[in-house]
């Protein structure tokens, strides 16, 4: 169990970001699980409830798609492609039905729109599709597979390294735990228009009709995604997100020994994660919870925040017990920048900090003029005497 972040006596949560313990009432241990890494998430908090081997590098197969996915979305929200964009499939992408790898089935040197492949990457998790629409793209899969290895490593994925668009396996090809949760977690959030596919129970082109390999969302309602994958040397692998309430977890299952493995342990971890645990969402984004002093600017006080929404998750019936400190940097002088961090907020529990999250500058404020930047120096240099 010592591989666990979480047991009856002490709870440590860690993130991509910061990492913290603190005394808490007893939660059950999560269950154990023959797979080869695993992580459950809180979506909101970012933080880690219990894990496995969560950075070990690892053939993340189909779960590829998931970084092909995401820059297709992002491509179609910054209007760099559009929906409705015919993708012609190259002989270089065609499927040919090879048993050894999944498929849409777009013919040789016919068409599919952008949004048609999109889903038959989502759903279909068609080789076929992921490869058109990288080619599509970046002119072929290598510059494609450089784009997301670019993209990893804006998003903070350090145990990461893609050779392929698809997940078939190759030399230096790998992922780990916790960077496919993460990059869920950004699925979820920055491609919210799009997340909806990742439910869809199936799709059907050049009529044929396949379901979505993930069997937990035939299952469990509270399950809206995301993705699987297989090869003989990944073993069974699932990430999946549910919802529960004002809650969501994101889990991530890599190498079980079979497909309902995959889901029997996703389910367990969901289960587990939903009966221990709560997110408590402590400040809103962009809303100022401050006004500080501002010296030689255009305006004489800042309003600041949180850029995202500051959560913490914590044993269940430990919510009501937080509560919040601000430390604002003394004395700010501008120039200050939108999103410029000036201090922080923090979360207490039992006089301890549990979490903490910048505090930034939600508006910008310009440097004053010469006469007004001169008052305030006089002003500052009689301040500094008393």
């Amino acid at each position: 169990m010592t591989r666990h972040i979480a047991s009856a006596a002490l709870f440590l949560i860690t993130s991509s970001s910061f990492s913290f313990t603190y005394a808490a009432t007893v939660i059950a241990s999560p269950p154990e699980l023959d797979n080869k890494a695993y992580v459950v998430m809180d979506y909101d908090s970012g933080q880690i409830l219990a894990q496995k081997n969560q950075n070990e590098h690892l053939a993340p197969a189909s779960m590829t798609k998931m970084m092909t996915s995401y820059i297709i979305e992002q491509k179609l929200l910054k209007g760099e492609l559009t929906e409705n964009e015919k993708v012609r499939m190259n002989e270089s992408a065609w499927c040919r039905g090879s048993s050894t790898e999944s498929c849409m089935y777009v013919p040789l040197n016919g068409t599919a729109t952008v949004l048609e492949m999109l889903r038959g990457i989502i759903v279909q998790s068609g080789n076929d599709a992921s490869k058109a629409l990288a080619e599509h793209i970046a002119g072929n899969e290598g510059t494609f597979a450089h784009m997301m290895n670019q993209e990893a490593e804006r998003l903070g994925m350090k145990n990461t390294h893609f050779e392929n668009a698809t997940g078939m396996p190759a030399q230096g090809h790998y992922s780990s735990a916790l960077d496919l949760a993460n990059l869920a977690r950004h699925i979820i959030r920055d491609s919210s228009k799009y997340y909806p596919i990742y439910s869809e129970k199936e799709f059907t082109f050049n009529g044929i009709k396949q379901g979505n390999r993930n069997a937990l969302l035939y299952t469990d309602p509270s399950v809206d995604g995301l993705k699987t994958g297989h090869t003989s040397e990944a073993g069974y692998c699932l990430t999946a997100s549910s919802k529960r309430g004002p809650m969501r977890l994101i889990t991530v299952i890599f190498g079980a020994n079979s497909i309902q493995g995959r889901a029997d342990q996703s389910r367990q971890l969901l289960n587990w994660g939903f009966s221990n645990f709560e997110t408590v969402n402590i400040r809103p984004a962009k809303q100022a919870l401050a006004t500080t002093p501002v010296w030689f600017g255009t305006e004489d006080k800042a309003e600041v925040g949180v850029m995202d929404p500051f959560s913490v998750t914590l044993a269940k019936g430990q919510g009501g017990k937080i509560t919040t400190k601000l430390d604002i940097n003394p004395k700010l002088e501008a120039p200050l920048k939108q999103g410029q961090v000036v201090g922080k907020i923090s979360a207490i529990l039992d006089g301890k900090v549990i979490s903490e999250s910048p505090l930034v500058v939600l508006k910008p404020i310009e440097e004053a003029g010469f006469f007004a930047r001169l008052i305030d120096h006089i002003k500052l240099f009689f301040s500094n005497l008393f």
